[in-house]
């Protein structure tokens, strides 16, 4: 783990260019899954569907060339949360984060099994949107591979299976015992 506090704004777009989600995550450090970011529970997310506070405090991890962000989120909210997306993209400083939403995302709720969400907003913007075959094909191997990666049963691929829960105990702190 490597520190580096330093203050990144999010920016998710949709195919078409619109806004789906603008915010500010702290940038916790890197490790060989990628660069990991913070963002805190009530941080004012934007998009042009309006704007809402952030739910849960979670990590990211930004991988290095691949098509996928992950969410990790501390207690009630989902364990993984992880969006298809365009290879991320910083700018030359940092400070700044670039992905295309391509919809389709990977739910694993608490304790539950990981599932595909929003086939069908995929199956729209590809007609709407004019998703090139290549990216529809990326878009649903990504999806596949990161459905496995994320298996529960002892069987998935890091960071997926534990190596999150580092980050998120170093951003949020320890969970409380009862």
């Amino acid at each position: 783990m490597i520190a580096d506090r330093r203050s990144v704004l999010v920016e998710v777009r949709k195919y078409d260019g619109a806004l789906s989600g603008r915010w500010t995550a702290g940038r916790l450090g890197q490790d060989e899954h990628g660069v990991w970011l913070g963002t805190a529970q009530g941080v004012p997310v934007q998009s042009d569907a309006g704007g809402w506070p952030n739910r849960f405090p979670h990590v990211m991890v930004i991988p290095r060339g691949q098509w996928w962000i992950a969410t990790f989120c501390a207690d009630p909210g989902p364990e993984l949360y992880g969006d298809i997306c365009t290879v991320p993209e910083w700018n030359a400083d940092r400070t700044v984060l670039h992905a295309v939403d391509l919809d389709l995302d990977v739910v694993r709720p608490r304790g539950g099994t990981a599932y595909s969400k929003d086939e069908d907003e995929f199956a729209e913007h590809r007609v709407r949107f004019g998703y090139p075959d290549h990216v529809v094909a990326r878009a649903r191997q990504t999806c596949h591979w990161l459905m496995a990666a994320a298996r529960r049963d002892g069987h998935g691929a890091e960071p997926f299976a534990s190596a999150y829960r580092d980050w998120l105990s170093l951003f949020v702190g320890p969970p409380l015992l009862p």
